[in-house]
This record gives structure tokens, sequence and C-alpha cells, in this order.
């Protein structure tokens, strides 16, 4: 019997994009004989006329499959939802706008016959901005240098996953997922494979200021422990610094009694700049806070509107 593989592209208005993705995911497949697959779109409810493109190349070819979201469930939850919902012996993610080389599959699935449970895609250059690059891989540096685990820099979550580890996911239940965190911490046996990752082919990326923040702030939330630490210690130091100049200002206010005048400008400074410090680890807590939140909450992953071909059957089923 035929190893089935699984690609999952997770799509958000991509119109431009799901046909040319959806022939060339099934061209690389038609060549590889040996394998059976299936081919996931997962829909985080777009607004343009990327399902009806998609309900076509289903119609086309029932090995395709397709989830439609009720509403838009974020950048995390909808790819992680979708690689759980693949049947395949492996699962191997792949963004709708060609910035994941489709060409990589043939060399995924030899390193993962050679035994590897999870294959890494991992960029060592990118045509996109310089500036964009060079602040995605400070941002990785650091979470690996803080981080309890071994994070994998320019890891997006592009790879191959056996399904021994997809089961893992499943059991994780997990609603706040951050899967590359996860990749490091829970894989098993690892291969990592550099790639230069082209520019989009199409369309617009949907990633801003705000979710790139969101993506950094959900990194260090549930892999480092720095930001308390960092402020515990400059707690401590200006608690410190203070109780020094306190100290000297009585000293000196003894021994100069009549000539020394402080005036109200050093305490409006040190009380401004408390406060200032005091407001930042604040809304740095509530990052930890929120997060924990959401976990406590456990709320699904995403809800589904409508599933297309999962009743049809596939080879080897």
């Amino acid at each position: 019997m035929k190893k089935k593989v699984s690609i999952m592209v997770p799509c958000y208005n991509e119109e431009e994009n799901v046909l040319a993705i959806s022939a060339a995911i099934v061209k690389q497949m038609e060549a590889l004989p040996q394998y059976d697959y299936e081919l996931l779109f997962i829909d985080n409810c777009s607004t343009d006329n990327t399902r009806a493109l998609i309900r076509q190349v289903c119609a086309e070819n029932r090995k395709i499959r397709a989830i439609f979201n009720v509403k838009n469930f974020g950048q995390f939850n909808s790819p992680y939802y979708g690689i759980c919902q693949t049947t395949g012996d492996c699962t191997i993610p792949i963004c709708a706008d060609f910035q994941d080389p489709v060409e990589l599959i043939p060399t995924f699935l030899q390193y993962w016959e050679e035994g590897y449970q999870i294959v890494c895609g991992v960029k060592t250059s990118s045509r996109e901005s310089r500036l964009m690059y060079r602040l995605r891989t400070a941002y990785y540096r650091l979470i690996k240098r803080f981080s309890a685990v071994d994070q994998i820099e320019h890891f997006t979550g592009f790879g191959l996953y056996d399904k021994s580890f997809v089961d893992v996911l499943r059991r994780l239940n997990d609603p706040t997922p951050f899967i590359r965190g996860i990749v490091a911490e829970l894989g098993g046996r690892r291969k990592d494979v550099p790639y230069e990752q082209p520019q989009r082919r199409a369309g617009k990326t949907h990633n801003n200021w705000y979710s790139l923040y969101d993506a950094a702030m959900l990194s260090v939330t549930s892999y480092t422990k720095v930001g308390m630490r960092i402020a515990e210690f400059v707690g401590f130091s200006f608690a410190a610094i203070n109780l020094l100049v306190g100290l000297v200002y009585l000293v000196m206010k003894l021994i100069y009694w009549d000539r020394f005048v402080a005036g109200q400008a050093p305490t409006i400074i040190v009380v401004s700049l408390m406060c200032s410090v005091l407001l930042f680890f604040m809304g740095f807590l509530g990052e930890y806070i929120l997060s924990i939140n959401l976990r406590l909450m456990n709320r699904p992953l995403v809800v589904e509107e409508e599933r297309i071909n999962f009743d049809a059957p596939q080879d080897g089923e």
C-alpha cells in the first residue's frame, strides 16, 4: 500500500494564488507516483473569491479537500487546526503565496524516508526587504538566547511532520498554539533543510506590524521567562539606586543644613522615570496574564462552517 502524503495550505484572501498553488502541488505529487496524496485547503474566512476557486479545484479533483472557517481565527490557530485534520502518513504545510518552495517536497520526503520524523525548511536568505530579514534574524536570536527550548532560527512552520508528531499536536489541546516553538520543544528526530525564500507570487501579505508583534509576544510568553526576570532585576536595581541617593541626600542635608537645597527637580525626574518603568513592566506582565487567560478559557482553535470532499474515498482508504 502506498504511503499517503498530506499537503496542508492555509489561506486568507488568496484568490490570485489558489489555482496556481493547487496546480503546482498536484503536479509535484503526480511526479511522485510511489505516494498517494491529499491536498487540504483551510480557508480563514476569506472575503474575496478564494472560496469559489477552492470549490472549483475540489470539484475537479477529489483528492483536494477544504475546510471553511466560520470567521478569521488568526494566523496560528487555523494552520495548526488544518495540520490536525490531515490523514496522511506525513503532513507538509505550505503557504499559498509560493514563499514556501513546492520544489522542496521531494527533498522533505527523502529525509522522511531516511527516518527523520520532522524536516524543517529553514530560511538562509530571503528576497523580502533586507530590513525585515535582519529584524527577523535579531528576533530569532533573541528568543533562542533566552528560551529554555532550543528554538529554530528562521523556521516559519514550513516542513514535514510525521503522523506520530501530528498525533502529538492533536493531544496538546493548546488554544493558543505556537507551532514553531512546539516543533523545537516536542519534535523527534529532525533534519533542517536550508532554502532561499522567494518573493510572494501575487497579492499582498496580510502580515502587519501588529500581527508580527502578536507573533513575537506569543513566542516570548510561551517560551521565555526573560521579561519577568528583567522586571525583577530592574526593580531591584532602581530600589538600590534610590536608597543610595536617599542616603546621600540625607547626609548632605545633615552636614550642610543651611546651604544644601535639593529642590523638586530630582524628585520629579525620579518619580517620572519610576512610573515609566512601572507602566512598561505592567504591560509586559499583562502579556503573560493574557496568555494564561487564553489558555484557561480553552476555547476551540477554530469553528468550521463547511467541509468539502471529506466524504470522498481516497486511494488506500
